[in-house]
C-alpha cells in the first residue's frame, strides 16, 4: 500500500524530540504565548527570509487578519484565483470585500496574469496570490501590475513553505504573506496553526494586535480585535519540524521528478510543468487525466491512495452563487474534473513513485 499521507510515520521518525518538547511545555504550564511561540516566530521568519512573523490560530485567520490589517477601501474588490481552497476567497468576503475570480494557468495552476489584468477595475484594491500546490506565482508580473494600479499583494502560502521565486522564499515578497500549519501541510502542526509574514514593522504590529483583542499590553485595548493565537504546544512541535523541513522537501522534489520523468510522455496524462525560475516544494503533485475518476478507482484497487484538489473550482461552488459571475470559459472550471493528486511527501521514496507511475501506465 502506498499512502497518500503518513503523518504517523513522520512522527515516529522524530518521536523523541517531539515528546520532549510537548512534555517541556506541559511541565512549565506555558500554554499561550511565551518563549516557545517567540522562538518559533523568529525561526520561521528567518527561514522564510522575512523580517516579522506573527503566529495565529490557523491559515484562514491569517488571511482574514492580513486583509483587515491592510486597511483596504471599504467593500473594494480583491482578485482571487479560481482554483484554490475556499479560504482564499472566503476570507475576502468575511472581511467585507468583493470577490473577483480570475483564471489559472493550466500547467502550473497559479494565477493567469493576462486574465488577472482583464479583471482589474477602479474598485480593485488587492490580489490574493496563491502559490498553489507549492508552486510560486509569477511574482515579477504581479509586482509590476500592483505598482501600476496601486494594489496590495497578499501571498497565500498555505501550501508553499520553503518555496522560492528567483532564489527568494515566498511570504514576504509581496505586502504580506499567510501560512497554514494544518497537519497535512509540508510544515504541519498537530492541530490548527498559522502565521503571517511581512517586512513591514507597522503592519506586523497591527496584525498582532488584531489577533490579540486589539492590544499589545494586557488590558490596554486600542481597538476591537479578535482571538487568534498560535499555542505553545503547536509552536514547540513546529520548531522541531522546521529543522527537518529542507530534508523532507528534498524527498518531495525527488518523488516529483520521478513522476514527471515517468509520466511526461504518456498520452492522456498532463504533468506539472517545470519552471527553472522557482523552487516548487510539491505540497501536492497534481496530474490531469480525462478519466480521472476511473483512474482513481483503479489505483485504489491497487492500494494506491490518491486525492483530488480541488474537485469543484471556486466559482462553481454554491457558496459563491450570489456573485452571479459567468466563469464557464475559465480553464479552472474545465479541468477540475480531470485533477488527480498522487501520493507525495517525505514518506514517498523514488521506488514508490515509480510503482505509482507504472500502475498509471498500465491503466
Amino acid at each position: 500500500m502506498v499512502k497518500f499521507l503518513d503523518l504517523h510515520a513522520q512522527y515516529i521518525s522524530i518521536k523523541n524530540e517531539i515528546d520532549f518538547e510537548i512534555q517541556s511545555v506541559i511541565s512549565k504550564s506555558s500554554f499561550i504565548g511565551g518563549q516557545y511561540v517567540k522562538d518559533f516566530e523568529k525561526s520561521f521568519a528567518n527561514y522564510q527570509q522575512a523580517n516579522y512573523c506573527v503566529g495565529v490560530g490557523n491559515g484562514t485567520d491569517a488571511l482574514e487578519i492580513a486583509i483587515e490589517a491592510l486597511d483596504l477601501p471599504n467593500k473594494s474588490e480583491i482578485i482571487v484565483p479560481a482554483n484554490s481552497f475556499i479560504s482564499s476567497a472566503e476570507a475576502v468576503a468575511r472581511c467585507g470585500h468583493k470577490i473577483v475570480f480570475c483564471d489559472i494557468n493550466q500547467d502550473d495552476y497559479t494565477i493567469n496574469i493576462e486574465d488577472l489584468k482583464s479583471r482589474i477595475t477602479p474598485e480593485t484594491s488587492a490580489i490574493v496570490a496563491v502559490h498553489l500546490y507549492g508552486h510560486p506565482c509569477d511574482i515579477d508580473s504581479l509586482i509590476i501590475i500592483a505598482k501600476k494600479y496601486n494594489l496590495k499583494i497578499i501571498e497565500d502560502c498555505a501550501q508553499s513553505h520553503g518555496a522560492k521565486y528567483k532564489g527568494q522564499k515566498v511570504g514576504a515578497i509581496g505586502d504580506i504573506g499567510c501560512f497554514s500549519f494544518y497537519p497535512g501541510k509540508n510544515l504541519g502542526a498537530y492541530g490548527d496553526g498559522g502565521a503571517i509574514l511581512t517586512n513591514n514593522k507597522e503592519l506586523s504590529i497591527k496584525c498582532r494586535m488584531i489577533a490579540n483583542h486589539g492590544r499589545i499590553e494586557k488590558y490596554n485595548h486600542k481597538f476591537e480585535g479578535r482571538n487568534s493565537r498560535l499555542d505553545s504546544i503547536q509552536a514547540a512541535i513546529l520548531s522541531v519540524k522546521l529543522k527537518k523541513l529542507d530534508i523532507w522537501t528534498d524527498s518531495r522534489i525527488l518523488a516529483a521528478n520521478v513522476y514527471i520523468d515517468e509520466l511526461k510522455n504518456m498520452i492522456g496524462i498532463r504533468v506539472p510543468k517545470k519552471n527553472n525560475l522557482v523552487k516548487h516544494v510539491y505540497h501536492l503533485f497534481v496530474i490531469q487525466h480525462p478519466e480521472r475518476d476511473k483512474l482513481k478507482e483503479y489505483l485504489r484497487l491497487k492500494k494506491i491512495e490518491t486525492g483530488i484538489h480541488y474537485p469543484i473550482a471556486l466559482p462553481k461552488l454554491q457558496a459563491f452563487d450570489y456573485l452571479n459571475g459567468n466563469y464557464d470559459g475559465f480553464m479552472a472550471c474545465k479541468i477540475d474534473k480531470n485533477l488527480l493528486s498522487l501520493p507525495i511527501g517525505d514518506h514517498i521514496s523514488a521506488n514508490d513513485a515509480r510503482l505509482v507511475a507504472e500502475l498509471i501506465r498500465n491503466y
